[in-house]
């Protein structure tokens, strides 16, 4: 029997077990051109919330009843595909499920000599394609220039960081918890990182970008976002990768309308607010992976995964992602992988 998880009815809120419940379903069998893939690596991204709900976004939103959908790295156990063959490691479109029968179009081999398996859905996947192209086509971040970069310990904002600070910036993060601000100070080369949980956030962030903030990274939102809004200098830069804060939200926020304010500060400081999603920005697939390739095997970028066990354990650690509880790029780990001693 497969094991998989479903998304049984959209949640209102932060989705639980009674929305994204385990259930055993019959073994699928691979067509003419697929392959049968046992999965080893389950990312875990922020985004899958948004396929949760019904609303009209940039993806279709994942049907009542069927498995919910994610990326994942796995072994080929059995081919109908001639470019694949019994033991072949593979990024997938695989799902939130231990097997999956998946057409050889949709599938990207992996050569564990080059990298550990798990980087594809990470710091080599698109977390870290996220983060190089959002940087480098709208953060467009100059030598001396600082950059805030929210959400630093996560999986895309660890990436940022490193890439800033490679290109000559003062990188300041913000993050939830002291120890992932120390981690990103220490392991990743930040100047400076602020726990926005601090009752002087606001005066801390302040001390940390003394010459303002030219290029902010926003993957949060809520409190993070207005204390840098009354830092940033003309001519700002705020690529828009996210916004956790507001993914759970079940009502508008209390207090008085500040769009308006909002606007004029755009207008007055002509600053650049730009959304985008990864997939924009695919002609720079090939720079990205000889870069951020050269990076790694130079120690100028480092990454951390952090890997939970066993698919039954997969919701409540999204439910950590969406609250700030991971520390690096989350995993779940559904299968054994061959690849780790």
């Amino acid at each position: 029997m497969n094991q998989q998880i479903i998304l049984a009815k959209r949640p209102t809120g932060m989705p639980d077990t009674t929305h994204l419940p385990l259930v055993e379903s019959a073994m699928p069998e691979p067509d003419d051109g697929q392959v049968l893939i046992r999965t080893i690596y389950l990312s875990l991204d922020p985004y899958m919330r948004g396929r949760m709900s019904a609303a009209k976004s940039y993806a279709a939103s994942v049907e009542e009843g069927a498995v919910m959908e994610g990326q994942s790295v796995g072994q080929v156990v059995r081919s109908r595909s001639s470019d694949f063959a019994e033991g072949d490691f593979v990024l997938a479109p695989g799902g939130w499920q231990a097997y999956a029968a998946v057409a050889g179009k949709h599938l990207r081999k992996l050569d564990p000599a080059d990298a550990p398996i798990s980087t594809a859905v990470g710091v080599l996947g698109m977390p870290g394609f996220t983060a190089y192209a959002g940087l480098e086509e709208i953060g467009k971040p100059q030598s001396g220039e600082t950059v805030v970069v929210s959400a630093a310990a996560g999986a895309v904002g660890q990436v940022v960081g490193q890439i800033a600070r490679i290109k000559g910036c003062r990188v300041v993060g913000v993050a939830g918890a002291d120890d992932k601000c120390a981690h990103v100070v220490e392991a990743y080369g930040f100047d400076a990182c602020v726990n926005y949980k601090a009752d002087d956030f606001e005066d801390q962030l302040a001390a940390a970008c003394p010459d303002g903030i030219d290029v902010y990274w926003e993957n949060v939102g809520g409190r993070v976002f207005e204390a840098v809004m009354g830092l940033v200098n003309d001519f700002a830069r705020i690529p828009v990768c996210g916004r956790i804060a507001h993914y759970n939200d079940t009502q508008a926020p209390a207090g008085p309308d500040r769009l308006p304010g909002f606007m004029g500060r755009i207008l007055v400081k002509r600053l650049l607010f730009k959304g985008f999603i990864q997939f924009d920005y695919a002609y720079l697939r090939d720079d990205f992976a000889r870069d951020m390739s050269a990076w790694i095997r130079a120690g100028d970028v480092r990454y951390q995964e952090d890997i939970v066990q066993g698919l039954e354990n997969a919701v409540d650690a999204f439910q950590g992602l969406l609250s700030g509880r991971n520390r690096g790029k989350l995993l779940v780990q559904v299968g054994e992988d061959p690849t780790r001693s």
